[in-house]
């Protein structure tokens, strides 16, 4: 096993190795929570490049990749767009109903999907995803309730570190990192 998921247990391993739709929330998850507003204020979000690579070879691998966020943003949609992640929904408040839309719409099962939240907005669906994360600085209600927490804070390499772990337990880390040492 590689050292680096060591921590997991075998449930953990064996939830994440059947996870064919991976669900990111945004805002301290795949940012780090902080509001930036420009000069006009305008919302400004700083994503961390290793997450985006992370979900681009989840794909790569048959991992489906989504989005549910509570705000509304722009950048989200290009983020979204530069990563190919098919699926956004965003100005959600229910996250329960873009959860179940975003179940059907791709024909995946409960017990296929992943979902990584860091509060407590995103408990509707940690509760009913098959394989849950949240991230080292979410919420402690979140942190408690979920399947694995990142040792990384939102916003810098959380998504990452769970991407990996997803490929770990599917059998595809140790090929997709040695792609770039051929």
């Amino acid at each position: 096993m590689t050292a680096r998921f060591s921590a997991a247990s075998a449930a953990v391993l064996a939830k994440a190795s059947q996870v064919r739709l991976m669900i990111f929330d945004v805002d301290g998850v795949l940012t780090d929570g902080g509001l930036y507003y420009g000069a006009d204020g305008e919302p400004i979000k700083r994503f961390n490049a290793l997450d985006g690579h992370g979900i681009k070879l989840l794909q790569q691998y048959g991992v489906a990749t989504a989005i549910i966020t509570a705000r509304q943003s722009p950048i989200v949609l290009r983020r979204a767009q530069d990563l190919g992640i098919a699926h956004v929904f965003q100005g959600v408040h229910d996250k329960r109903v873009a959860f179940a839309q975003l179940l059907e719409q791709t024909n995946i099962s409960t017990n296929a999907s992943g979902y990584i939240g860091d509060d407590v907005i995103d408990l509707p669906i940690l509760s009913r995803a098959g394989f849950t994360a949240s991230v080292a600085n979410g919420h402690d209600a979140v942190k408690s309730r979920v399947d694995y927490v990142t040792t990384a804070t939102g916003g810098n390499g959380a998504a990452r570190e769970v991407c990996d772990l997803i490929l770990h337990a599917q059998g595809h880390y140790d090929t997709a990192v040695a792609a770039y040492l051929a």
